[in-house]
Order: structure tokens, then sequence, then C-alpha cells
């Protein structure tokens, strides 16, 4: 990752519920818009292995079976983004996790209304991109390349 953070990656699901809404287009162009890179994309059917090693820190709460049960009830998008201090402009774009909580203008704010079908999530620290982007990409499908508008968003 280069010094200045451009290169900084953040993993995130467009979840089962923003699929079958047909939401899957309008939030990734949310995050292209803003100039994150997607450097890994597929239309993934999660199996309860990988929501069980992606929730393994909710294990033994209320909500983790609800939760497992949820992620792997159909389709969802797993990427990958790229850019200047990637995790926390995620972060931001998606919005608080509880919708009554996120801000009008973001992802959950505009089209989630409920806490358990919030749409989107996003890797929120460097550990955690380094523990979930592997239980869906293998490095080879990861892709690094330039955007040619970069010049035109970042003062250097």
């Amino acid at each position: 990752m280069a010094a200045d953070n451009l290169r900084e990656r953040a993993f995130v699901i467009i979840k089962p519920d923003a699929v079958q809404r047909g939401l899957a287009g309008e939030i990734i162009g949310r995050f292209e818009r803003k100039g994150l890179r997607v450097v890994g994309l597929k239309l993934v059917h999660i199996t309860p292995e990988q929501a069980r090693r992606q929730y393994a820190c909710h294990e033994g709460k209320a909500f983790y079976e609800s939760l497992v049960n949820f992620m792997i009830s159909g389709p969802a998008v797993a990427l990958v983004l790229e850019g200047r201090d990637a995790i926390a402009l995620v972060r931001k774009l998606m919005g608080a996790t509880d919708p009554l909580k996120s801000e009008p203008g973001t992802i959950r704010g505009d089209h989630s209304v409920d806490i358990k079908h919030n749409l989107v999530h996003g890797s929120d620290s460097a550990e955690s991109y380094a523990h979930e982007m592997p239980i869906y990409f293998a490095p080879h499908e990861l892709f690094d390349y330039e955007l040619a508008l970069t010049g035109w968003m970042y003062y250097r």
C-alpha cells in the first residue's frame, strides 16, 4: 500500500436483500462515482461455511444464526474496492448499520428500512479486510490497474 493510502483496499458484500431489490448496480455505482476502483467483483451464493468464517466474531450472540441464515439466503455480490482511505470511505458511504441512524445520502440512509436487511457489509479495519477478503477471493482474482481519472481526483 502506498504511503498516501491511494491503494488501500476494502472488502464489501452487497447482501442478498440488495440483490433481490435490484440495488447492486446502484451501490457499486456510488462507490465508483466517489472514486473507488473496483479490483475484484463476483456474484456469489455464500455458503454456510463462508458466512460462519466471516462472522466468527459474532458467534454465540443472539443474532448470529439469523445473520448466517440471511447471508446464505440468496445471491450476493462480493467486491474489493481500492482507493485513498478506502475502508473509511466505504463505511461513510454505507452509513450507520441501523437505518434509523443512517444519514440521508448514504446507501443505508436512502434504501434500508430494517437493521437486519441493511443491504451492504464493509470491512471496518485493515484487520477485518485481511480476514474477510480471502474467504471470497483468491489473490489471482484481484486486478491491479490505473484509472485515467486518478490524477484528476487526488492532490499529490
